[in-house]
């Protein structure tokens, strides 16, 4: 028998409501008190291919349960770091909601949603959802720019539109680079055929986009790829889970081979971290429907606490 007095709540991974992280609830925007706020948008409208990021709010939600670490933060043995300590206000703040077959509404609320979190003074970070959820947040978040966009992805996601269809998961990130908030764009991981159209390609070029695929980025070496991105400025940083191998990340709707590890990837968020303020970012294409052995949500789950322990790291120092 245990001593009454040595007993401690565990709070296991298995145990409990599945929160993010097993983190607290707020679902009332209102009410939000936090320095980061996670919110799901579970949408896959714009998918051209497998449906099933609707559900991927979910799936990382249970994902990151396996990495919930309590009260006193987190230890990295790698870095001999703490992280995501106590004295930081992380919640969970539920779905955005939807209007199944409407577009412009589900769009709508997820753009008031991120507003709300910023007007609240939280950084917010968005579960997709396909990447198409990505034009929204972006929208919302002029109050917070100029900023330059990262993005890590297999897919160039600049397409003008698909007969006449201009908010699709393909179009993000040409539809961001509409956007007069939004200065330089970088994008990471780019691969393989069926990417992107050759015109596409041509007008991400001349609108003067940064691309490097896993190859082209080995060869030139991390330093050199994040000097490329201006230093000392804000980001948003928008990650495609097909941006890695589907070896480590099979559960998307559309995978592509030759992606990144999660070493280089987590290496990568952490130099953006320190080279500048990251005002938010999101995870999307998580499709739990095509991850049988959850691992993809497992990885897409410790991306995100990655990212937020090298973000929330750097405030402390500075």
């Amino acid at each position: 028998m245990v001593d009454k007095s040595e007993k401690q709540v565990l709070n296991l991974p298995y145990t409990g409501i599945c929160s993010f992280g097993k983190y607290p609830i707020c679902t009332d925007l209102d009410q939000l008190d936090a320095d980061v706020a996670i919110i799901g948008v579970p949408y896959d409208m714009g998918a051209q291919w497998k449906s099933g990021a609707r559900m991927g709010p979910r799936g990382l939600r249970e994902g990151s349960t396996l990495y919930s670490f309590g009260l006193d933060g987190a230890y990295d043995i790698e870095r001999d770091e703490m992280y995501l300590g106590p004295d930081w206000r992380i919640v969970d703040c539920g779905d955005v909601d939807m209007v199944h077959g409407d577009l412009f509404q589900s769009f709508e609320n997820t753009e008031e949603a991120i507003r709300k979190i910023v007007e609240k003074g939280a950084m917010p970070i968005v579960l997709g959802g396909d990447h198409s959820i990505t034009i929204p947040v972006g929208k919302a978040l002029d109050s917070v720019g100029p900023f330059h966009v990262i993005q890590i992805d297999a897919h160039m996601d600049w397409a003008d539109h698909r007969s006449g269809q201009r908010f699709g998961h393909g179009s993000c990130i040409r539809r961001l680079s509409e956007m007069d908030h939004v200065k330089q764009i970088f994008q990471f991981g780019i691969r393989g055929i069926s990417s992107s159209k050759k015109e596409d390609i041509d007008a991400a070029k001349d609108y003067g986009s940064v691309i490097m695929s896993p190859r082209q980025m080995r060869k030139a070496g991390l330093d050199a790829v994040l000097e490329q991105i201006p230093a000392g400025e804000r980001y948003f940083v928008t990650i495609d889970i097909d941006g890695l191998d589907p070896s480590i990340a099979p559960g998307t709707g559309t995978p592509s081979p030759g992606g990144l590890s999660y070493d280089e990837v987590n290496e990568m968020l952490e130099g953006i971290a320190k080279r500048g303020q990251v005002i938010g970012f999101d995870l999307t294409e998580v499709s739990p429907p095509y991850d049988t052995t959850g691992i993809t949500s497992q990885v897409g789950a410790r991306i995100i606490l990655d990212f937020v322990s090298f973000i929330l790291k750097e405030r402390e120092r500075k």
